[in-house]
């Protein structure tokens, strides 16, 4: 091992990662609807043999490019079809870009690598976002990947125009088939303002760099359109347009979900940050460093662009901040590079999660207004966190130990919770006995029904073969109890659920409760039935 890898404490760091990842994986079920749906997708996709076209619920699925569902089903021709394997995938992903964010010091800060670069995945790792995000069954990792790949190759291109080109272009192809064309927000901002953050250095002939630019921007629309012009074909018109308007202009302009006030990111991103963001020595030595230098510049090019940009669409979650991630690890292991390696400071500011987060885990179980799951808190789990809270504010550490530590304190907080919470929680989202069911009735050869829009919770946990017919209306609804009077309809009542008879049943879900109707028993209550309709 090299002297880096020693003071990155990569061991270290593997060892945390992955143990925080097999608690996570080892508690939580899979997450209704996203995880549920994705992994739907990919098994629809590996029953019917079909890589070109995403499946759901027999229907073409358009609205994510089918990467991410290649790479799961790469790893079922190894595995077989599994949950676990195909959940794994995201923290090998993860794993890669804490490595790779790592890599981009070494480019941005050449003379100062040793001192940037083992600070930059734990910090990365260390926020309390990407601690819980890691290894969720989502697309946004691949798109961070993307991200690295690209401003690796716009680096390059500086010295290298056409090996740094090329890297750029093979990462807008692959971060739109990731996610759509939402790759070029992280990385055209690295491009359009090469000659702010580039100023000083060498520099290239200003229109042969753009032009250049604009060679990667069509090499990556043609590696997209290698998948897109047969997918569109294969899939029929309204999949066709879809994919080639939906997963671009229609989401970018104007997402159709998660709408949020423009300000929500500037509310989200230091929670998102935490605790990092309350560190007052982080702060100090950000104002030491300044903007003179080329690699800070180059990180805030791309993120406060790319954050105005997403402030501007619509649809806003946290995890779509995830590509802009890396260059805040960066950014703020630059300014702490800049502490004095032989200072001591002590790691309290993960108190900031440890301590509030230990008193309301003592006092939860004793709040009579929440939901009845709170009494069952064990509070001996606030007892972990205070005693780990209070180690930390009598614990001098080098800067670089510092960072550490802190972050292995957040993993701990995240740890806690979930053995704390997640158990108590797990019921509302485990659709594993239902599936199974569901399963089983289609085997003997009985339709099934969703009153609503379904998602597709049940078809990968139950390696469903057939279509749940999704119902939205009362007439869709009567005609399918008509047609179909030996089926089975699944009613998901959101608030309170009326008495059903004995031997239905019933799931917990989200809240509320799944209820498995017989179609017979239905059509012998009409007045059940009217209240089912004017519900749908």
């Amino acid at each position: 091992m090299d002297a880096d890898s020693k003071r990155t404490g990569w061991r270290s760091l593997l060892l945390v990662v992955v143990g925080l990842a097999a608690l996570q994986l080892w508690l939580r079920p899979l997450l209704p609807v996203d995880e549920t749906r994705y992994l739907s997708v990919a098994w629809e996709m590996w029953q019917r043999g079909d890589l070109l076209v995403p499946y759901l619920n027999g229907e073409p699925y358009s609205h994510k490019p089918p990467l991410l569902f290649w790479l799961i089903q790469a790893v079922w021709i190894v595995t077989g079809v599994s949950e676990l394997a195909a959940r794994l995938v995201p923290l090998v992903l993860s794993l890669v870009v804490l490595w790779w964010s790592a890599g981009l010091a070494a480019r941005l800060w050449p003379e100062r690598a040793g001192r940037v670069r083992p600070l930059v995945p734990w910090l990365l790792f260390g926020g309390v976002f990407w601690n819980h995000f890691f290894t969720l069954v989502q697309f946004d990792l691949l798109l961070v990947l993307a991200a690295l790949l690209a401003w690796r190759g716009v680096l390059a291109a500086l010295h290298a125009p056409l090996h740094g080109w090329l890297l750029v272009g093979l990462a807008i192809g692959l971060g739109v088939l990731a996610k759509g064309p939402v790759i070029l927000v992280p990385v055209l901002p690295a491009i359009l303002f090469a000659p702010w953050w580039a100023a000083g250095g060498a520099q290239p002939a200003w229109p042969a760099w753009y032009l250049g630019g604009f060679g990667a921007l069509l090499l990556g629309t043609a590696l997209a359109l290698l998948w897109a012009v047969p997918a569109g074909m294969a899939g029929g018109e309204v999949y066709r347009q879809a994919i080639f308007w939906g997963q671009s202009a229609g989401r970018m302009v104007s997402s159709f979900a998660h709408r949020s006030p423009w300000w929500s990111y500037l509310l989200w991103l230091p929670l998102m940050w935490l605790p990092w963001v309350v560190w007052p020595v982080l702060w100090k030595a950000a104002r030491r460093v300044g903007t003179a230098d080329p690699g800070v510049r180059f990180c805030l090019a791309v993120i406060l662009p790319a954050l105005v940009i997403f402030s501007l669409i619509s649809g806003k979650q946290g995890k779509y901040l995830l590509p802009l991630f890396p260059l805040l690890a960066l950014l703020l292991a630059r300014w702490l590079a800049e502490l004095d390696g032989q200072a001591r400071y002590r790691p309290w500011v993960a108190g900031v999660l440890l301590l509030p987060g230990g008193l309301a885990l003592l006092v939860l179980p004793w709040l009579s207004a929440g939901p009845d799951w709170w009494s069952r808190v064990q509070p001996l789990w606030g007892l972990v966190l205070l005693a780990a809270g209070a180690v930390l504010l009598r614990w001098p550490l080098q800067p670089g130990m510092t960072v550490r530590v802190t972050a292995m304190a957040v993993s701990l907080w995240t740890a806690t919770l979930y053995l704390a919470l997640v158990p108590r929680l797990a019921p509302q989202y485990d659709l594993q006995s239902i599936s199974r069911t569901l399963y089983d009735l289609q085997q003997n050869g009985q339709p099934l029904a969703w009153l609503g829009k379904y998602h597709g919770q049940f078809h990968f946990l139950g390696r469903l073969q057939a279509r749940i017919e999704p119902l939205a209306g009362p007439q869709p609804l009567h005609d399918w109890l008509q047609a179909n009077p030996q089926g089975y309809l699944l009613v998901n009542y959101r608030a309170a659920v009326p008495d059903v008879p004995d031997g239905l049943q019933m799931q917990p879900y989200r809240g509320g409760q799944l209820v498995l109707w017989p179609a017979q028993q239905l059509l012998r209550d009409p007045l059940r039935l009217d209240a089912l309709q004017a519900s749908g």
